[in-house]
């Protein structure tokens, strides 16, 4: 009889682990597999922000509230720059939460990796969740922003209109704007710590390079033959359109804008491909 006790022979696979050469693929799929740590990541930047800070939370609102007040004395009693007939707390406040967006998008995109090269060292994930879920977490504090916007708004007797629903877009746009660079920003910090020194002052030189404190109608009668140059500034194209948007002020939308649109669509793209190949030696660099 055959001895049945024996089993046939299944040879066992090889695995062989590679790493991925040349640019290769963003592998957003796994982002998606990863969608739990992103939540988790999301939920931690939420809640440990203004952890062990006496007043806690209420910085969310006291920031823009300060830089309003700052922006109000400064600019509009000061040096009396006009405010396009609006009244000049709401018509800087209405700027300052898209430019704090963008902000703090690009500063926590920049930090990601130095900042977290602990985690990075002892496990795998996709880095991309990093930067993506302190964006993400960011839109909490622009909502209760919001809100205080809305109700300074209904004091100075403004109505938001039906323009109000194209916020979100333009607010996708600063976000994007913010991640190309921060992505980009951050790979180069790994290997040249002080950029994240220039990238941070870069941030508010280019706030006043941006019509955040003033009327973009300055520069329009001042330097009109520089406003192509003007506005290939993403941000300007954000800060006009939420001025538009709640005021009935500032730039619309126009064909020009396709221009950043597009300089912006290529900085993400570019500037993520960079974050995932520096992924590959970035234990030995941190």
């Amino acid at each position: 009889m055959p001895d049945t006790t024996k089993t046939a022979h299944h040879p066992v696979p090889d695995l062989v682990i590679k790493p991925s050469k040349g640019w290769g693929s963003l592998a957003l799929d796994e982002l998606w597999e990863y969608r739990d740590l992103l939540r988790f990541h999301i939920s931690r930047n939420i809640k440990g922000k203004y952890r062990q800070m006496a007043l806690g939370p209420l910085w969310i609102i006291l920031q823009p509230i300060v830089n309003m007040v700052l922006f109000t004395f400064v600019f509009g009693k000061v040096a009396r720059l006009p405010s396009e007939g609006i009244p000049y707390p709401i018509f800087t406040f209405v700027a300052i939460l898209p430019w704090r967006y963008f902000a703090t998008c690009t500063q926590s995109s920049l930090g990601s990796l130095v900042t977290n090269m602990n985690i990075i060292s002892k496990v795998y994930f996709p880095r991309l969740v990093m930067p993506l879920s302190a964006a993400i977490a960011a839109i909490v504090d622009f909502l209760i922003c919001f809100v205080i916007m809305i109700g300074l708004m209904l004091y100075f007797h403004y109505i938001p209109g039906w323009k109000t629903l194209l916020i979100p877009l333009y607010l996708l746009f600063a976000g994007m704007t913010g991640l190309g660079i921060g992505l980009w920003t951050a790979s180069l910090t790994v290997r040249f710590r002080d950029l994240k020194l220039v990238a941070n002052n870069g941030i508010r030189v280019a706030m006043y390079a941006t019509p955040v404190a003033y009327s973009a109608t300055l520069i329009a009668e001042k330097f009109p033959e520089w406003m192509w140059l003007y506005k290939l500034n993403p941000m300007y194209w954000v800060i006009e359109g939420f001025r538009w948007s709640l005021l009935d002020t500032g730039n619309p939308p126009e064909l020009y804008m396709l221009i950043p649109i597009g300089l912006v669509v290529l900085l993400l793209i570019t500037g993520a491909y960079v974050f995932r190949r520096t992924e590959r030696t970035i234990v030995d660099l941190l």
